[in-house]
Protein backbone atom coordinates (compact mmCIF):
# COMPACT_ATOMS: atom_id res chain seq x y z
CA UNK A 1 0.00 0.00 0.00
CA UNK A 2 2.68 2.39 1.08
CA UNK A 3 4.68 1.28 -2.07
CA UNK A 4 1.19 2.37 -4.47
CA UNK A 5 1.34 6.07 -2.23
CA UNK A 6 4.69 6.54 -3.60
CA UNK A 7 3.94 6.26 -7.01
CA UNK A 8 1.06 8.40 -6.96
CA UNK A 9 3.13 11.12 -5.41
CA UNK A 10 6.10 10.67 -7.90
CA UNK A 11 3.34 10.94 -10.34
CA UNK A 12 1.71 13.76 -9.37
CA UNK A 13 5.52 15.75 -8.79
CA UNK A 14 6.21 15.18 -12.17
CA UNK A 15 2.98 16.97 -13.46
CA UNK A 16 3.15 19.59 -11.22
CA UNK A 17 7.22 20.45 -12.46
CA UNK A 18 5.51 20.90 -15.61
CA UNK A 19 5.16 24.51 -16.60
CA UNK A 20 2.53 26.31 -18.85
CA UNK A 21 4.29 28.12 -21.65
CA UNK A 22 3.54 32.36 -21.40
CA UNK A 23 3.15 34.09 -24.60
CA UNK A 24 5.36 37.25 -24.49
CA UNK A 25 3.67 40.52 -25.68
CA UNK A 26 4.58 41.26 -28.98
CA UNK A 27 7.05 43.63 -29.60
CA UNK A 28 6.21 47.36 -29.37
CA UNK A 29 8.42 48.70 -32.34
CA UNK A 30 10.23 46.58 -35.39
CA UNK A 31 12.90 47.15 -37.07
CA UNK A 32 14.70 46.23 -40.48
CA UNK A 33 18.34 45.69 -41.99
CA UNK A 34 19.44 46.56 -44.87
CA UNK A 35 21.45 43.94 -47.30
CA UNK A 36 25.63 44.89 -47.48
CA UNK A 37 26.15 47.08 -50.55
CA UNK A 38 29.42 48.88 -51.79
CA UNK A 39 29.18 52.85 -51.74
CA UNK A 40 31.80 55.45 -52.13
CA UNK A 41 32.97 57.77 -49.24
CA UNK A 42 34.97 60.54 -50.00
CA UNK A 43 35.96 58.56 -52.84
CA UNK A 44 37.11 55.24 -51.51
CA UNK A 45 34.86 52.37 -51.44
CA UNK A 46 32.94 50.77 -48.33
CA UNK A 47 31.08 48.58 -47.45
CA UNK A 48 28.14 49.54 -46.06
CA UNK A 49 24.41 48.07 -44.18
CA UNK A 50 21.78 50.05 -41.92
CA UNK A 51 19.31 49.24 -39.47
CA UNK A 52 16.83 51.17 -38.49
CA UNK A 53 13.44 51.28 -36.77
CA UNK A 54 10.45 50.36 -38.85
CA UNK A 55 7.18 51.22 -37.17
CA UNK A 56 6.29 51.86 -33.66
CA UNK A 57 3.17 51.51 -31.41
CA UNK A 58 2.44 53.90 -29.22
CA UNK A 59 3.01 54.50 -26.77
CA UNK A 60 6.52 52.95 -27.56
CA UNK A 61 9.29 54.23 -29.30
CA UNK A 62 12.78 52.80 -30.66
CA UNK A 63 15.65 53.43 -28.09
CA UNK A 64 18.72 51.62 -29.61
CA UNK A 65 20.04 50.26 -33.48
CA UNK A 66 23.19 48.22 -33.89
CA UNK A 67 23.96 47.54 -36.66
CA UNK A 68 27.11 44.80 -38.06
CA UNK A 69 29.19 43.93 -40.49
CA UNK A 70 31.26 40.79 -41.32
CA UNK A 71 33.83 39.83 -44.28
CA UNK A 72 33.05 35.72 -43.91
CA UNK A 73 36.15 34.05 -44.03
CA UNK A 74 38.33 36.50 -41.83
CA UNK A 75 38.98 35.49 -38.55
CA UNK A 76 37.25 38.89 -36.82
CA UNK A 77 34.02 39.39 -34.77
CA UNK A 78 32.94 41.61 -37.32
CA UNK A 79 32.35 45.50 -36.49
CA UNK A 80 29.70 47.21 -35.48
CA UNK A 81 27.79 50.55 -34.65
CA UNK A 82 24.52 52.11 -32.46
CA UNK A 83 22.24 54.46 -32.86
CA UNK A 84 20.03 55.85 -30.45
CA UNK A 85 16.50 57.32 -31.02
CA UNK A 86 14.78 56.96 -34.32
CA UNK A 87 18.23 57.43 -35.52
CA UNK A 88 19.30 54.67 -37.82
CA UNK A 89 22.91 52.66 -37.14
CA UNK A 90 25.03 52.83 -40.54
CA UNK A 91 27.98 51.09 -40.42
CA UNK A 92 30.88 51.14 -42.88
CA UNK A 93 33.98 48.78 -43.40
CA UNK A 94 36.41 48.53 -46.18
CA UNK A 95 35.25 46.99 -49.95
CA UNK A 96 37.19 43.66 -50.59
CA UNK A 97 36.14 42.55 -54.28
CA UNK A 98 34.53 39.29 -54.33
CA UNK A 99 34.31 39.32 -50.65
CA UNK A 100 31.30 37.88 -49.09
CA UNK A 101 29.79 40.04 -46.35
CA UNK A 102 27.21 39.73 -43.64
CA UNK A 103 25.17 42.03 -41.55
CA UNK A 104 23.43 41.45 -38.65
CA UNK A 105 22.28 43.52 -36.13
CA UNK A 106 19.26 44.66 -33.05
CA UNK A 107 16.66 46.71 -32.46
CA UNK A 108 15.14 47.88 -29.19
CA UNK A 109 12.29 49.39 -27.97
CA UNK A 110 11.17 50.99 -25.00
CA UNK A 111 7.91 51.89 -23.59
CA UNK A 112 7.21 56.12 -23.38
CA UNK A 113 9.25 57.29 -20.34
CA UNK A 114 11.08 53.79 -19.62
CA UNK A 115 14.25 52.38 -20.08
CA UNK A 116 15.00 50.32 -23.45
CA UNK A 117 13.78 46.73 -23.05
CA UNK A 118 15.55 43.82 -21.97
CA UNK A 119 14.27 41.93 -25.16
CA UNK A 120 15.63 43.03 -28.38
CA UNK A 121 14.96 42.15 -32.19
CA UNK A 122 17.43 40.29 -33.64
CA UNK A 123 18.19 40.63 -37.21
CA UNK A 124 20.10 38.94 -40.05
CA UNK A 125 22.64 37.52 -40.99
CA UNK A 126 22.42 38.97 -44.67
CA UNK A 127 24.65 37.96 -46.46
CA UNK A 128 25.15 39.30 -50.19
CA UNK A 129 28.87 38.12 -52.30
CA UNK A 130 30.12 41.69 -54.09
Amino acid sequence: MWLLAWAGVVALSGLTGITAAHAEPPPPCSFTLSAPEVVQVDGVAMVTATLGPDACGFPAGPSLSIACLQLQGVDTGGTCTQAHGSDPAQIYVPYRPGGTYASSGRGCPSWAGQSPAQWCQILGPVTATL
